[in-house]
C-alpha cells in the first residue's frame, strides 16, 4: 500500500494520535493508560527513567516513580513516517521537553541541578495489534540538553489542571 492511499493516510493519523497521547499522559501522570500504549515486548532505549533493554513494566515504574511529582512538558513535531508492511511502521518525531523536578531529586541527566530542557528526536517502531496502532520500540536521542538551575523561578500552582477522561464519551 502506497503511503498516499486513503487506508495509509488513516494509519498515519491514528500513529500521530498515539504520540500525541503519549506526551499528554506522561506529563497529566496517567500511567495506566500510558501503558496501554504499548505492546508487551516494547523495547526502550536512551530513557533516564529505564536502562536500555528495559520491559514495559520497569519503564513505567521507572517513569512514574521519576515524574510523580515533577511538572514536566513534552512536544513533538513533525513527524517522519515509514511503513514496512501493513500492521508495521517507524517514525522519527522532533521532540521538546522540560522536566522540573523541582524539590523532589535531581535529574540523572543533571545531577547537580533540579531538571532541564531538552531537545533531540523520538524514534519510535509501531505495530497494529488487535485493531490498534501500538508503541513497539521507543528511542530518545538528544541534540542539547540544557540544566535548569536549583534557583530557576518556581511556575505557578494555581493553574487549571487537565481533565484525564476529556475524550471519554459517555
Amino acid at each position: 500500500m502506497a503511503q498516499t492511499d486513503p487506508g495509509r493516510l488513516h494509519d498515519m493519523l491514528e500513529i500521530h494520535a498515539l504520540k500525541a497521547a503519549y506526551c499528554r499522559y506522561v506529563d497529566t501522570k496517567q500511567w495506566r493508560r500510558l501503558q496501554a500504549l504499548f505492546t508487551n515486548d516494547v523495547v526502550f532505549e536512551g530513557f533516564g527513567s529505564a536502562p536500555t533493554g528495559a520491559s514495559l513494566a520497569t519503564f513505567i515504574t521507572g517513569i512514574s516513580s521519576r515524574f510523580e511529582k515533577a511538572v514536566t512538558v513534552h512536544h513533538c513535531h513533525l513527524p517522519e513516517l515509514a511503513f514496512n508492511g501493513p500492521d508495521q511502521a517507524r517514525g522519527i518525531w522532533a521532540m521538546m521537553d522540560v522536566v522540573d523536578l523541582g524539590d523532589h531529586g535531581r535529574p540523572i541527566e543533571a545531577p547537580d541541578h533540579r531538571g532541564y530542557i531538552g531537545h533531540g528526536h523520538y524514534e519510535d517502531g509501531y505495530r497494529r495489534e488487535c485493531g490498534r496502532w501500538k508503541f513497539s520500540f521507543k528511542r530518545l536521542t538528544r541534540l542539547r540538553l540544557d540544566p535548569l538551575p536549583l534557583d530557576y523561578p518556581r511556575g505557578r500552582a494555581d493553574l487549571l489542571p487537565a481533565t484525564p477522561d476529556w475524550l471519554d464519551w459517555k
